[in-house]
């Protein structure tokens, strides 16, 4: 059963120990006591980070992107592929999390963390509105892009088969095969979507920002990588605390199987950089992005305490690990982001 969806009038008090992560009796409506704490503070850390893409001026981009010499051929074709693929992805991701995951994950810690992700989301799909109006792009052509560009259809379709709980109202958890399904909905839009997928975007963009090129663009996909770090780390835990607490959901056959979702996004994520950067660019290739997704395949298979599935141990973008931190002036988080409206507000190495 996904929840108690009755009142029980006169019943014993919720105990911690009636909590679970999935198939819960405890009530969903009582956040105290508390059993999962690193779910409220990613609540508070998302509050913390709070920021609107209207905050950040675009002047400089929009100057950049109308001159004829502002940027070469191929990174607009990045650069619109790029929007083109996170316009509709993280609707897709924000449909998942309120119309699934919220239904079956049976804790108030983690539901409060959902609604705030789910705001998240709703202002990164803002941000691309916003990006898209401020540079004049063809909206068809950017929010078409799923359906246009054969990578990002890939993409999606993988995506899409995991999304199938969205359309079956009578899908409950409570036995093995329907809570390993559940599990196979986390990592593909944790893991994969938001822990593998977003990476050669961000690479891409912010490569773009260090070079003083569309830096309002890179300012606000820095903001949302640093949100999407946080996105991950909760599916993360989630997903180890499920298996903590259903250790017969984690048997080897199904191990193998999230090793081979993890294979196969990592193959799709590989074509989508060749499809938006047939070019070296930037300091960028599609080789080195495909260098990069291995590192990156291998870090999140360790976070699932899975062994690595390629062995690639360098990281060929370090940098990456730097763009989550935010150096100014003063500290990000005793400070709005009102107060960083300039198109230089962060500063690129």
């Amino acid at each position: 059963m996904s929840q108690n969806l009755t009142l029980d009038f006169g019943a014993a008090r919720v105990n911690v120990d009636d909590k679970a992560m999935i198939n819960a009796r405890a009530d969903v409506n009582q956040l105290l006591p508390m059993k999962y704490g690193w779910a409220w503070e990613k609540y508070l850390a998302g509050c913390d980070n709070h920021w609107m893409p209207t905050e950040v001026a675009m002047q400089a981009d929009i100057a950049l992107w109308k001159s004829p010499d502002g940027l070469t051929d191929d990174e607009r074709l990045m650069l619109k592929r790029n929007l083109g693929f996170f316009a509709t992805a993280e609707s897709l991701v924000a449909n998942n999390l309120v119309l699934a995951v919220y239904r079956h994950l049976t804790n108030p810690e983690c539901r409060q963390y959902l609604l705030r992700q789910a705001f998240e989301e709703a202002v990164h799909t803002h941000t691309f509105q916003y990006v898209c109006e401020s540079l004049g792009l063809d909206e068809g052509e950017l929010f078409n892009a799923y359906r246009e560009v054969p990578s990002i259809a890939d993409k999606d379709s993988w995506a899409l088969r995991y999304t199938r709980n969205l359309e079956n109202p009578d899908f409950r958890t409570g036995t093995v095969e329907a809570d390993q399904e559940f599990l196979r909905d986390l990592v593909a839009f944790y893991v994969v979507f938001e822990g593998m997928w977003f990476y050669t975007g961000f690479a891409q963009v912010l490569s773009l920002g260090r070079r003083n090129k569309m830096v309002g663009i890179a300012e606000q996909y820095q903001y949302i990588l640093r949100d999407e770090s946080i996105h991950l780390n909760f599916g993360i835990d989630c997903i180890n605390q499920i298996k903590a607490e259903n250790p017969h959901l984690w048997t080897p056959e199904f191990q193998r199987e999230v090793r081979d979702m993890l294979v196969e996004a990592c193959a799709l994520e590989v074509a989508y950089a060749r499809d938006t950067m047939p070019r070296p660019m930037l300091g960028l290739s599609a080789e080195l992005c495909e260098q990069y997704m291995h590192f990156i395949t291998d870090r999140r298979a360790a976070q699932l305490g899975l062994e690595p599935v390629f062995g690639e141990p360098e990281n060929p973008f370090p940098w990456m690990s730097e763009a989550m931190d935010l150096r100014k002036e003063k500290n990000f988080f005793e400070t709005r982001v009102t107060d960083y409206r300039s198109g230089a507000a962060l500063e690129w190495d």
